[in-house]
């Protein structure tokens, strides 16, 4: 029995261990199988990332020599504009001054140095003429005398927060077609280092402060070479109320005046000055263009006419006797696109070569398109270039909110940023608007950041089961730092230099960088809330825009419960829209390939806190 069993647990024995090597066996083939399929299946997606970073690699590429080419023929249209022409830089006084002179042989004037029908100048004693609001039939019958080289001058005025860079346009044109034209910086304003009033509502200061500088170059421009002893005035914005007054004033000089958007005051003479276009974009609110309007009908001397009987591009009055008036709405632009707008440069072109008796070859500057390249071309080299960043994190941070929890977070910096700014002291910087602006930015940060922190505590750390959650990334700290600090090289260097050789004062000067750090803490708490607010895991793509558009509404909220102070934010609000959107899409190009908000959002950051400082004017 005993050997029996001992065979017979031998055997179960045996058979145990010939499963045992049977399942391991089973097992081993299984286990090499599923290790080749698991390599196929590594290989395969290796092989697609490589091809897809490959295609994603010529793109890029592709897009950069684009970008190149658009940055190359924009410079070129550019430069070719001003071919030809002498252009000096110069100071009167303190007051930046730059000169435009014609090409030789490029204009024509009438010898006697009159407009058509002037026989003798007009004193400024004369009282100025009452023009019947009826079309004049003759007004665009000027003779003109192709032998004659005395050239008119042409003072060139810019608007509030501009410099004589965002009035090139005309410049240009005025230049080409044979005039001497002269531009020039209002006192805190582009690189004039005098101040500026701290308040715009203080009319009398205002008007003498602008009306000092527009008499100092006007002074200088008359005793430019080559002049025929006439001036013509043209202005933008801010300019206009001012050029009104020194035309009153100087009738026996000044023939002609083209006010652009013009800002006119009640006590502005609107019926004095000889000869004046009002142009206005057609995308303007219809009370700016109901002021050009009533300054027409009040030269009529006729209070029983209404503004609605003025019709745009008719003339009314006489150029000869200088009681013409004109209005015309450029198509398609608004408050600052007027300014490249070809249909009010040309109005402008003609109605200067009617008053004066002038000819010219009837070029007009075109720059708003190269312009378009020359920025296009910049804002998309930056997604090539950006794909070279350093990596700032190991996963993509961020808060992650979906659009239930964000949505509260993103509305009340909304509200509550302009009912806590009417009770905060606001002139802290010795710049004009500029320290509201830096003030409205820093606590819509900190707001947004609170309740940032109040949506995360009542979330709590086990709202997402643990198993779910994905592992926290952990920042890369040098490629933060040249992330930030290259980005943001880009956005400010690579921006100014072309915008303040051919837009506006871009480059701060010694007396501005300091204020650049002032407004500095400001943008950077905003942009640095929003920057976590609206990315992370989870976040949806449209909340950057969400995020933008609620600042912008607030910052109209604050216009609207400060009227008198902050009037002038609406013509910069277009302007802020437009770095938003731009920034916007460079910062989420940064973005996808650092992995940490903040190095976009600190570079955007600084590059709003500079824009603010180089524009916004300088006060006392």
């Amino acid at each position: 029995m005993k050997k029996e069993d001992g065979s017979a647990r031998s055997g179960a024995a045996d058979h145990s261990d010939r499963s045992d090597r049977s399942d391991h066996s089973d097992h081993s083939d299984h286990s090499d199988h599923s290790d080749y399929s698991d390599h196929a299946d590594r290989s395969d997606r290796s092989d697609d990332s490589n091809r897809s970073g490959r295609a994603v690699g010529i793109a890029a590429l592709l897009v950069a020599l684009l970008a190149l080419a658009a940055i190359a023929a924009g410079l070129w249209d550019l430069t070719r504009a001003t071919a030809g022409l002498r252009i000096e830089t110069l100071r009167v006084g303190e007051v930046p001054v730059t000169v435009y002179y014609p090409a030789t042989g490029s204009a024509a004037t009438s010898p006697e140095g009159n407009p058509p029908g002037d026989a003798a100048k007009t004193s400024a004693s004369d009282t100025a003429p009452r023009a019947p609001l009826s079309p004049n039939p003759n007004a665009n019958e000027a003779p003109l005398d192709a032998e004659a080289v005395a050239r008119p001058r042409v003072i060139i005025a810019h608007g509030f927060a501009g410099s004589q860079q965002l009035m090139q346009p005309y410049a240009v044109t005025l230049a080409r077609n044979g005039y001497i034209a002269v531009t020039f910086d209002f006192p805190g304003h582009g690189r004039n280092p005098q101040p500026f009033v701290a308040r715009l509502e203080d009319e009398a200061r205002r008007v003498g402060v602008l009306l000092g500088a527009l008499e100092q170059v006007a002074g200088f421009a008359a005793g430019l070479p080559g002049g025929d002893g006439r001036l013509g005035l043209v202005g933008h914005s801010m300019a206009g109320d001012v050029l009104l007054r020194y035309a009153t004033t100087h009738r026996d000089q000044v023939v002609a005046s083209v006010l652009i958007s013009p800002y006119m005051s009640a006590s502005a003479p609107k019926t004095e000055p000889r000869n004046l276009l009002f142009v206005f974009g057609a995308l303007e609110p219809e009370m700016l263009h109901e002021s050009g309007r009533a300054a027409i009908v009040a030269a009529s001397g006729d209070p029983s006419v209404s503004t609605a009987a003025v019709a745009p591009g008719v003339t009314y009055g006489d150029l000869a006797d200088g009681s013409a008036r004109r209005l015309v709405l450029a198509p398609g632009v608004e408050h600052i696109g007027v300014l490249y707008g070809q249909g009010g440069i040309g109005a402008a072109l003609d109605w200067l070569n009617q008053a004066f008796g002038h000819q010219g070859d009837g070029f007009i500057d075109a720059r708003g398109q190269a312009l378009g390249l020359l920025f296009l071309g910049i804002v998309a080299l930056a997604w090539p270039l950006s794909r070279l960043l350093p990596r700032a994190a190991t996963q993509p941070l961020g808060a992650g909110l979906g659009w239930r929890r964000l949505l509260p977070v993103a509305l009340l910096p909304a509200v509550l940023t302009p009912l806590i700014l009417r009770f905060v002291p606001r002139d802290y910087l010795p710049i004009l608007l500029g320290d509201y602006l830096a003030l409205h930015f820093g606590v819509y940060g900190l707001v947004t950041l609170a309740a940032l922190g109040l949506s995360v505590r009542r979330r709590g750390p086990d709202a997402v089961p643990r198993e779910l959650a994905a592992p926290p990334g952990r920042v890369l700290w040098p490629g933060l730092v040249i992330g930030t600090l290259v980005s943001a090289a880009y956005l400010t260097l690579g921006v100014a230099l072309p915008l303040d050789h051919y837009v506006t004062a871009f480059l701060p000067g010694a007396g501005r960088v300091w204020l650049i750090l002032g407004i500095l803490p400001g943008t950077l708490a905003y942009f640095a809330a929003d920057g976590w607010l609206t990315h992370g895991a989870g976040s949806p793509r449209a909340a950057p825009l969400l995020t933008r558009g609620l600042f912008l509404l607030s910052l109209l909220g604050a216009v609207a419960l400060n009227l008198s102070q902050l009037f002038f934010l609406i013509i910069i609000i277009p302007a802020i829209l437009v770095f938003f959107l731009l920034y916007g899409m460079v910062g989420g190009w940064i973005y996808r390939r650092t992995r940490h908000p903040l190095v976009g959002a600190l570079a955007i950051g600084l590059a709003f806190a500079w824009s603010i400082a180089v524009t916004f004017p300088v006060v006392d």
